[in-house]
């Protein structure tokens, strides 16, 4: 179906066209047409903040994506209607009877992703999180994302001053370093310019006004080493191309910024890019040597980025040269090939194949950060965390003893580097070698080391390598493992405990214990675990204290406690109750000897799939299915009944079964969602929760519907890694 489109707006259309034979190798003018007829249709009367009809929005965004990325014509068309599913009536479904189901998935990515970059706080990480799983599942929406946002800061001055410096402040901290990591030289460049704009106007305009004064002396400066490295080159046979270039406005205003300098103490404003027009490497360095004999070089500014890129793909050669009057002078040298791979990142790969497939190799390498970060990040705040530090940190490249090469942070660290290897290398070291010399484990690597790892299996990771490590993935890691290492400690204090209190167990609450830790200066009931396995702290006295203040605690407080215990034993009869009476003809286990019998599963020890079971024919004809270590089953004559008979799983049948869990832990705020939120991630179904709190310690009980002791055990485990929890067992009545 046909728009009816005003003759002034079907000029859009022919030049988005136009674009597209000249800019794309291959495309399918009816499906770009298409997508801009409904995109008319689907924004048709809409009007943006500046006063113009909204559809222009879409259709810059498109033209800038053919211009600035080109990529493909699928990506026209979703760039025309990335806005249509939130705004319009329109479906995802719409979308694939219309255009297809390549450029619906791409439309609905924009879609989740939309508004999500409120702010840069944690409370926003599940929206980052949707925006890194869009990337993952397709690259090319955030390639149009960028457009979208290039646009809108484009045309920034129509919103109000509060949504123009919110709006820039995010392109500012994470688009433009989003777009640094995926090779977007030239956007990143006009996003933090741009960013700075509204930003600090002020500083913006001076800079722009400094730099517009000095164009022209910049200009013949320039002109009077470009004409004879140029001259020189052509007589080498060399084809090449050679630009004079200026420090864009944020780089300059970011290094008075930082190294507090005034615009007059900037001497390296100055840059020349040399562009070879070759397919051999080689000619790059041949072009140097050429340069270096007439402008010497500065030693300590070369870097080699064509040999080792950079993690976006980069590569070129740099350095400084000093030029007339003494002045540094930035020099850049690359094959065309690099240069357009330097301007454009990740989308100059579509201007070299035929056919980008979702799981293309080079695609995927720009994307395992993400997966990475996606997959490593257990926690909200831990997410933000790993999000930033891979987007902002610059790089060095380190060797290992057989040189096998590994990309680090700047300042990373042996610790860094051996938890690069692997977590259990990095949990167990204890020295390190660079180049030979023995060094301490926060020394900061620097490009070119050679690092050997020591390791013991005594080791431990230390709360004081928090300190100085810094990338994410070591971090986490060693948080995890303190975590763990705590986890065990205060396990074998609770178990300690409980030793302690054998036969008097039931006469005392986990709360009795705070009231005599306090005594000691010990805040927390993971503390008291923690030193009783540490031996800080005497047992025996305690449970001694414990005993006599049990005695003379008020009527009102044994009251309360016998009340708690009375509600924990009622909430479990209700939890267990089946909905259904025992049946005959249910299949999830099998009876030896018997067929087509009823059978129900105990209240009392709550089996599920992979527990060994046993069964107990009652009076009333039905067999109870106990697991083999319940109490009410474990005694010898009870087993020698001639009503007990062999039970096992039916493997064939699938079905949930209602399990208890007991998790003990200190009252944190919070406590009660990290728990629910684990459990809902597992995809599990939780019957009923309760979660009785007092004094700093809590003590709670979940049914929850699970296939499997399997996965049973992986949700405890689970559950045991929250913080704040000492204990998670099986409940058993």
């Amino acid at each position: 179906m046909l728009a009816q489109i005003e003759k002034k707006h079907y000029e859009k259309l022919h030049e988005i066209l136009r674009l597209c034979r000249s800019n794309l190798k291959n495309c399918d003018e009816s499906l770009v047409q298409r997508a801009f007829f409904m995109c008319y249709r689907a924004h048709e009367g809409e009007k943006r903040a500046s006063g113009e009809p909204y559809f222009f929005h879409p259709v810059e965004v498109a033209t800038i994506m053919l211009e600035e990325l080109p990529l493909d014509d699928v990506s026209v068309a979703a760039a025309l209607l990335h806005d249509v599913i939130e705004d319009s009536g329109y479906t995802y479904d719409d979308l694939v009877a219309e255009l297809g189901v390549e450029v619906a998935d791409i439309v609905e990515g924009l879609t989740k992703i939309s508004g999500i970059m409120i702010n840069r706080e944690t409370t926003q990480a599940e929206g980052f999180r949707k925006m890194l799983l869009s990337m993952v599942k397709d690259i090319r929406v955030i390639l149009i994302k960028f457009c979208d946002r290039l646009h809108n800061m484009r045309t920034l001055e129509s919103l109000p001053e509060h949504r123009r410096l919110k709006i820039a402040l995010e392109t500012r901290d994470i688009y433009a370093p989003l777009a640094h990591r995926f090779g977007l030289g030239k956007m990143k460049v006009e996003f933090e310019n741009l960013a700075l704009k509204y930003i600090d106007p002020e500083m913006y305009a001076f800079l722009q006004q400094r730099v517009r004064l000095s164009r022209a002396e910049r200009i013949n400066y320039l002109n009077r080493m470009i004409s004879p490295i140029k001259d020189d080159l052509e007589k080498q046979g060399f084809r090449i191309e050679v630009q004079g270039r200026a420090k864009h406005l944020f780089s300059i205003y970011n290094k008075m910024r930082n190294k507090n300098k005034r615009f007059e103490d900037i001497h390296d404003l100055y840059g020349i890019r040399v562009i070879i027009d070759t397919e051999s490497v080689a000619d790059c360095f041949a072009a140097y040597g050429f340069i270096t004999q007439k402008y010497p070089p500065i030693p300590q500014h070369f870097k080699d980025y064509i040999s080792i890129p950079k993690h976006n793909g980069y590569q070129s050669l740099h350095s400084a040269i000093i030029g007339p009057k003494g002045y540094v002078v930035e020099l850049q040298i690359r094959t065309k090939r690099m240069h357009e791979f330097a301007e454009l990142g990740v989308a100059a790969h579509w201007r070299y194949k035929e056919k980008i497939s979702k799981d293309d190799a080079t695609i995927d390498y720009f994307l395992r950060w993400a997966r990475e970060l996606i997959k490593d990040a257990d926690t909200a705040a831990s997410f933000m965390e790993g999000f930033k530090l891979n987007l902002y940190h610059d790089e060095i490249y380190v060797f290992t003893p057989k040189g096998d090469m590994k990309t680090m942070p700047a300042d990373a660290t042996p610790i860094d580097f051996a938890y690069a290897i692997h977590s259990e290398i990095g949990n167990g070291c204890i020295g390190a070698k660079v180049n030979g010399r023995i060094v301490r484990l926060n020394a900061k690597l620097k490009s070119g080391d050679r690092v050997e790892i020591i390791t013991s299996k005594n080791q431990k990771p230390k709360p004081d390598w928090l300190k100085f490590v810094v990338t994410h993935r070591a971090r986490l890691k060693i948080r995890a493992a303190i975590n763990e290492e705590r986890r065990m400690q205060i396990e074998k204090g609770r178990s300690m405990w409980d030793k302690l209190l054998s036969g008097g167990k039931k006469l005392f609450t986990e709360n009795d214990i705070i009231r005599q830790a306090k005594k000691y200066g010990i805040k927390t009931p993971a503390d008291f675990f923690s030193a009783l396995a540490s031996q800080e702290i005497n047992g025996e006295e305690i449970f001694e204290r414990v005993s006599n203040a049990r005695k003379e605690l008020p009527e009102s407080v044994a009251k309360t406690t016998a009340s708690e215990t009375r509600q924990i034993e009622e909430y479990l009869q209700n939890a267990r109750q089946e909905k259904d009476a025992p049946v005959a003809g249910k299949n999830e286990v099998i009876i030896s000897g018997m067929s087509n019998i009823a059978y129900a599963y105990a209240k009392c020890c709550q089996p599920v799939p992979g527990d060994d079971v046993i069964g107990f024919v009652t009076t009333d004809g039905v067999v109870k299915i106990h697991r083999k270590n319940c109490v009410n089953v474990s005694n010898d004559n009870f087993l020698k009944s001639e009503r007990i008979v062999s039970v096992a799983w039916n493997r064939k049948v699938e079905t949930d079964f209602l399990a208890g869990i007991r998790i003990v832990g200190e009252d944190r705020i919070g406590i009660t969602n990290q728990i629910t939120t684990v459990i809902s991630r597992f995809d599990t179904n939780i019957r009923s929760i309760s979660l009785h709190a007092r004094d700093g310690m809590f003590i709670g009980t979940l049914m929850v519907y699970v296939r499997n002791i399997e996965k049973l055990a992986t949700l405890m485990d689970k559950l045991k890694k929250v913080q704040g929890v000492f204990t998670v067992e099986r409940l058993i009545s």
